[in-house]
């Protein structure tokens, strides 16, 4: 069983600003389907745009965080994640405070130290709170039920290194005995990674990330080499993969090859081995571990009732951390991960209903 304060995340919180948009829309902007990037000065009037031109949704979200939300969601056990991370104190700010008290949420905020938040879903956040930057914010662009997501860091990338060290915040490090950071952190804090990539090695815990992004791949390389040989788990997806295998010059783009070079890859600390898990959206999510390769199929969602695909990949690493901390099969984290991305793609945003139905 799940204990309290098992999983703990760290990464960038970021307000989803989310709407069904048209291909003008992203032409206006040089916007891709199925891309992630970090907001230019071109893309900075894109935001109040959105909100007046489209029917907007404000959802919580960033990659980490929505990955321990929907851990948290298929656990139902009370606590049993943390999240941390840095928010500004503006009017994006107040609407994710107001998205979260919709959700049933209690919150405080302090500004300049931690902020302590209890769910009614039982997790719990200790927010950095910056009055110099606002709240960081997502652009989600939907067009035929693909996403583009622009990222707009703010305070996001303002987190401290000194808020880790606290007592307070480095209680949740010490309680957790499994930990994720999405690479996107890499940006914003790669010394908290370091400290806490260390902290898990030399006390027998599990620590995973994700790759994130192409970008991260190409521009935040050697940050995320150093941060690799600390991993337990890699997660990404095979565009992701394909990227790092470019970076690094394999010349190859084989998703099965690539998944196994990456767990191969040297470890700082031998006490769990690496096992690295690729998505390819429809198709099989492929699993190298010990030298070989398992594809796990995903089940098939007609058409019709895909709404949305932002959050797929995050809803996927959380269903499977759900498990993980369970310390379930391989077979079972995958399965948990794929009936999460389901649920999350019928709807609007990296949302579920209640409770999940997964046995």
């Amino acid at each position: 069983m799940a204990s309290e304060g098992i999983l703990l995340g760290m990464g960038n919180p970021l307000l989803d600003i989310s709407a069904v948009v048209d291909e003008e829309f992203l032409q206006k902007y040089d916007l891709k389907p199925n891309n992630a990037i970090l907001a230019e000065d071109k893309h900075l009037p894109m935001y109040d745009e959105m909100s007046s031109k489209y029917n907007v949704e404000y959802i919580a979200g960033g990659a980490t965080q929505n990955s321990i939300r929907v851990a948290q969601w298929m656990l139902q056990v009370p606590g049993a994640t943390s999240y941390m991370g840095s928010i500004g104190k503006d009017k994006y700010g107040e609407e994710m405070k107001k998205n979260s008290k919709l959700a049933g949420v209690n919150a405080s905020f302090f500004l300049y130290r931690s902020c302590f938040i209890h769910y009614i879903i039982y997790y719990y956040v200790h927010y950095y709170e910056d009055e110099t930057a606002p709240t960081g914010t997502c652009a989600v662009c939907v067009v035929g039920g693909e996403r583009s997501l622009i990222a707009n860091l703010s305070a996001a990338n303002c987190y401290k290194f000194e808020h880790l060290k606290k007592p307070e915040n480095w209680a949740l490090v010490e309680k957790a005995k499994y930990i994720y950071i999405a690479g996107f952190f890499l940006t914003v804090s790669p010394d908290s990674i370091q400290l806490v990539a260390e902290h898990a090695a030399a006390n027998n815990k599990v620590f995973s990330m994700n790759l994130s992004a192409p970008f991260i791949c190409e521009f935040f390389k050697d940050a995320q080499d150093k941060a690799l040989s600390y991993v337990d788990y890699v997660f990404g997806n095979e565009t992701e993969a394909r990227t790092f295998s470019k970076v690094h010059g394999w010349e190859t783009d084989d998703v099965e090859q690539i998944a196994l070079k990456i767990s191969q890859w040297p470890k700082a600390s031998g006490t769990h081995k690496r096992i690295t898990v690729i998505t390819q959206g429809a198709d099989p999510v492929v699993v190298a571990e010990d030298g070989k390769v398992k594809k796990f199929p995903v089940d098939k969602l007609p058409k019709e009732k895909l709404v949305d695909t932002n959050g797929a990949g995050d809803a996927f690493v959380g269903g499977f951390l759900s498990q993980l901390v369970q310390e379930k099969a391989i077979e079972d984290c995958v399965k948990a991960g794929n009936y999460a991305a389901n649920v999350v793609i019928q709807r609007s945003g990296c949302t579920y209903p209640e409770k999940p139905d997964f046995n």
